[in-house]
């Protein structure tokens, strides 16, 4: 059941792509860079990688919301029965959700605990919080519990898509799908 569904603007599919790439390496990156026994160095990569690319995660998310307010994503086909679309809506609202509490708890956790940032350090934006340690250990849970969030809400979100993409084939993932010359 092929339907000829319009789909997203480039520029919707660049920050939804971008967005999915630093995702998909910063929360394995996340797990890792807290292992016991690795070596300094490579932690210490890890961690400058996982700080400063959650800003851009951040910036991205801020970019992708003020796009859809002024871009309004394309409506889902009309074969979609009400259930589908109320559990896309419910699961694109929480992941929208949790990929800003990601990045803003761990800012929270990484400058409450007095570490820094490196990216932000360079262009002068300084800490914007006291250095506090209860803060820092409140910021490192939501941290640590919005990750598995994500992996969950990623799961669901990427077997929805296999199965549009596979099973269905309904033209439902290939709106977000970068387009291909045919």
């Amino acid at each position: 059941m092929q339907d000829k569904a319009k789909g997203y603007t480039t520029p919707a599919r660049l920050l939804h792509w971008t967005v999915a790439l630093f995702v998909l390496l910063l929360i394995p990156a996340g797990f890792v860079m807290v292992q016991q026994g690795l070596p300094r160095t490579l932690q210490n990569t890890l961690f400058l990688f996982h700080k400063n690319f959650g800003v851009i995660v951040l910036v991205l998310m801020l970019l992708r919301v003020a796009y859809r307010f002024f871009v309004r994503p394309p409506a889902l086909p009309d074969h979609l029965p009400d259930w589908q679309r109320k559990i896309a809506d419910i699961s694109h609202r929480l992941l929208y959700v949790a990929l800003f509490v990601m990045p803003i708890s761990g800012y929270i956790r990484v400058r409450a605990g007095g570490f820094p940032i490196e990216g932000l350090d360079a262009l002068g934006i300084g800490t914007l919080l006291p250095r506090s340690e209860m803060i820092a250990n409140v910021a490192k849970t939501i941290h640590y519990l919005t990750a598995f969030a994500i992996v969950v809400l990623l799961m669901m979100h990427i077997g929805a898509a296999l199965q549009h993409a596979l099973l269905r084939r309904d033209g439902v993932f290939e709106r977000m799908w970068p387009p291909t010359r045919r």
